[in-house]
């Protein structure tokens, strides 16, 4: 029997990727309860970001005054994207749903068209990760939906 080398690469991608959402989402169950962690956050971003940028547009008028949704969605989002893609269930789903929430992350700090974005490790690894399990990840081995 012949090992598809390609599969199990997308296979050790999607495992890393789930475990490494999960445990992100765990690290923000606290937010469910108290929305004021993220508004914190958002506010430490706003402060830093240019007056004529788009990150801090958005901030202004999305994620901060929907902070309380956000609180609640980043965190059941994580926890259900890593559980799912570790389980491969609809791996090209739910990555794209990661591959968003990271995005929304990296555009709301300001790093995305930095320099910064292609060194930190949640820019350029994650979101390049994620988009590839959503564009070819499906029908991989090991998964409970092919």
């Amino acid at each position: 029997m012949a090992i598809d080398r390609q599969a199990t690469g997308w296979i050790v991608i999607r495992v890393a990727l789930g475990t490494f959402f999960f445990f992100e989402g765990l690290g923000k169950i606290r937010w469910f309860l108290d929305a004021s962690i993220l508004a914190a956050r958002l506010h430490q971003w706003l402060e830093a970001s240019p007056q004529a940028s788009l990150s801090r547009w958005y901030l202004e008028r999305v994620a901060i005054p929907w902070t309380g949704v956000f609180a609640r969605l980043v965190p059941l989002g994580e926890l259900t994207s890593g559980l799912a893609l570790v389980a491969g269930l609809w791996t090209p789903v739910f990555a794209f749903v990661a591959f968003f929430m990271a995005l929304n992350f990296q555009f709301a700090s300001g790093t995305l068209v930095t320099y910064g974005f292609l060194t930190n490790a949640y820019g350029l690894p994650v979101l390049g990760s994620t988009l590839g399990l959503s564009i070819g990840g499906s029908r991989l081995p090991l998964s409970l939906r092919r």
